[in-house]
């Protein structure tokens, strides 16, 4: 037979007296576990927050430092780009720089006895040319020999006692160093003002003021040497040299049939 026990559960003691808390015990713990782990994670929030905030402050105040020490270090450094920049013009400038002085010097030696000049115009460019001293003096400045040369170029105008002396000058004018061509713009007797071996570069009359030809047998021409090889530099200004007046060949020189 099964017993039963007639004590009320309230009244009970020992091990088949049930618990008196019930299920609110675990509630309440549960809650105490969830508010201490937020108030955990809070705090560690916190911290991280405050640890991003003094990184923050270093790498600004970092940042504030750089900045005013490349604000010192600025002039040096525009002074080293002025400086590079001017060594670049500077050396461009020697790598295209002509010897005007001593092609000068070699016209002077070649030069023959029959050939006198009138006018004479060193330029760097075609550019530089056009306003030579040559252009103003009736020279061959501005001529399509010369923009057809884009280097330094002599441009020459003078007379000669004769068609033959002229070739003869043409021969010399090579021999110059660095000469790559010679171009006639004209050559003329005085009679044959309109004689050019290329058009729009004809000499002028026998009336002229400034024509050179005071005998029938004085050839008057205009002449282009070209030095191609050389180096064409950046900025190019004009070497103008105006030769001595024309002096009268002597009247013991044979005229020559042209």
């Amino acid at each position: 037979m099964r017993p039963v026990n007639l004590i009320p559960p309230e009244s009970r003691r020992g091990e088949s007296a049930p618990l008196r808390t019930g299920p609110l015990v675990y509630v309440v713990l549960g809650l105490l576990v969830a508010v201490l782990a937020g108030i955990t994670a809070m705090a560690l929030t916190d911290n991280r927050i405050a640890d991003r905030k003094d990184e923050i402050a270093r790498l600004e105040a970092e940042d504030a430092a750089a900045s005013a020490r490349a604000q010192r270090l600025s002039a040096y450094t525009q002074f080293r780009a002025l400086r590079e920049q001017r060594v670049a013009t500077v050396t461009s400038l020697a790598d295209s720089r002509f010897d005007w002085e001593r092609v000068m010097r070699e016209l002077s030696l070649i030069l023959p006895d029959n050939v006198w000049l009138v006018s004479l115009n060193a330029s760097a460019s075609p550019e530089a040319g056009a306003g030579g001293a040559a252009s103003a003096s009736g020279g061959a400045s501005g001529s399509g020999l010369r923009s057809s040369a884009p280097g330094p170029a002599l441009e020459i105008s003078g007379c000669a006692t004769g068609q033959e002396a002229v070739a003869g000058f043409l021969t010399a004018l090579k021999d110059i160093d660095g000469v790559t061509r010679v171009g006639v713009q004209s050559s003329a007797l005085a009679e044959q003002s309109s004689a050019g071996t290329s058009g729009g570069g004809g000499a002028s009359g026998g009336g002229s003021s400034d024509d050179c030809r005071t005998r029938a047998f004085i050839t008057k021409f205009e002449i282009v040497v070209a030095f191609d090889a050389a180096p064409v530099p950046v900025t190019a200004a004009p070497a103008s040299v105006t030769a001595a007046p024309p002096v009268d060949p002597a009247t013991s020189t044979t005229s020559e049939g042209g």
